[in-house]
């Protein structure tokens, strides 16, 4: 007969453990010290085995009996319960040990040997390392969309929009690699596009104005301060290039004799090679701080040590020195004033686009250009390249 709610809270416990059988292969062990453990009997493959179901009135009857038809439905798929049990904790102890860290890490390992750019890499162990630390000892599969949107949002209420705008993406992607991993179903962040409040676009600080530019480029050239510095902004100004690929810049990079600067992928913002044209002026500052110590390869070094890269900060604290406010310009500004005034000077913008390595968007044509306007791009960087003698030179 099987057993009911009132026979169980009267059973009473007796010298040695004894049985009170319900239905099915379920049954209840009473032990001398007055446990009540649920257990079930079934047969796999012609052999006997024995499961456990936890105790009353933990596990209520119904509960018991419940669990009890669970394994009746496996075994009628073929399944050995204990086996599939076993299996089940093996998978609930890895979900528990994959916490969001472990698998960040993880992605930045792989983005490293992707070979994303040291300060793409500085920014995301910033944003998943540092700013997603309330996250790290989570399982990953457990985080939930609410969660994230807290986070973010306390991020973005600090006023940093655009921080909390790119730590979504850097999150999202950890998520990613979960899911593809096995390791998370799906990725929270999908659900949060438009949670965020857009972030505020701010152009760079750049001088535009050719008399204004003009007076800039003779306030360098009266700069007392590590010269270096100083022939390195010139140097990014006439290439037209980012901060960091002049910072960078190793002299196994130039082709003196082609008059090219082959700027690597990791260091490129597109990541995609860039080959710069010389011209007179920029060569010359090549050719004028050239390394000649052996195992010394950086064109500009840091004034610490000539094997370290000049500071993140040089250019922008040069500028500062000079009088300059970060409002007015920035070093990353002078591109944006190469593209205005060439541009206003009616140069081909298309030529200008391609000599700031800006990426089109059609594949085809980006490939089209980056053959075809090679030559267009060698005459206009010396027309820049004089037109920036003749700002410097005109003091009116």
């Amino acid at each position: 007969m099987a057993l009911s709610e009132f026979q169980i809270r009267k059973v009473k416990q007796r010298d040695k453990a004894y049985k009170l059988y319900d239905s099915l292969g379920l049954y209840l062990m009473i032990t001398p010290n007055g446990s009540k453990l649920w257990r079930q009997k079934y047969k796999y493959m012609g052999q006997e085995r024995l499961l456990a179901h936890g105790s009353y009135p933990t596990v209520t009857l119904a509960k018991a009996r419940g669990k009890r038809d669970e394994i009746r439905v496996q075994l009628t798929d073929g399944v050995d319960p204990a086996s599939q049990r076993k299996l089940d904790k093996i998978s609930a102890e890895m979900q528990a040990r994959t916490t969001f860290k472990l698998v960040a890490e993880e992605y930045i390992a792989d983005s490293i040997e992707r070979g994303l750019a040291p300060t793409t890499m500085k920014k995301k162990r910033w944003f998943l390392l540092d700013l997603a630390s309330p996250l790290h000892n989570r399982p990953i599969s457990e985080i939930t969309p609410a969660e994230l949107l807290y986070l973010l949002k306390s991020i973005e209420k600090s006023g940093r929009r655009e921080t909390a705008k790119k730590m979504r993406g850097a999150i999202s992607a950890v998520f990613r690699l979960a899911v593809i991993t096995m390791r998370a179903e799906n990725d929270p962040t999908f659900a949060l596009k438009d949670a965020l409040i857009p972030p505020r676009v701010v152009s760079r600080a750049a001088i535009t104005d050719e008399k204004q530019f003009g007076a800039l480029l003779r306030d360098l050239e009266g700069f007392t301060g590590w010269r270096i510095t100083i022939e390195a902004l010139k140097f990014q100004i006439l290439t037209m290039t980012r901060p960091g690929e002049v910072r960078g810049a190793k002299k196994q990079e130039f082709d003196l004799e082609k008059r090219i600067w082959t700027i690597p992928v990791e260091r490129t913002k597109m990541r995609r090679e860039h080959l710069v044209p010389l011209s007179d002026q920029s060569l010359m500052i090549v050719e004028e701080n050239w390394p000649e110590i052996e195992g010394v390869d950086l064109m500009f070094p840091s004034l610490v040590s000539n094997r370290k890269w000049i500071s993140e900060n040089a250019f922008n604290s040069a500028l500062r020195r000079l009088g300059y406010q970060k409002e007015e310009v920035t070093a990353h500004g002078f591109r944006a004033t190469a593209s205005t005034i060439l541009n206003s000077r009616g140069f081909d913008p298309e030529v200008i686009e391609a000599a700031l390595a800006h990426q089109d968007k059609n594949v085809i044509r980006r490939t089209y250009n980056r053959a075809t306007y090679w030559d267009q791009r060698v005459k206009l960087m010396q027309d820049w390249a004089d037109l920036v003698d003749e700002f410097c030179r005109d003091n009116r």
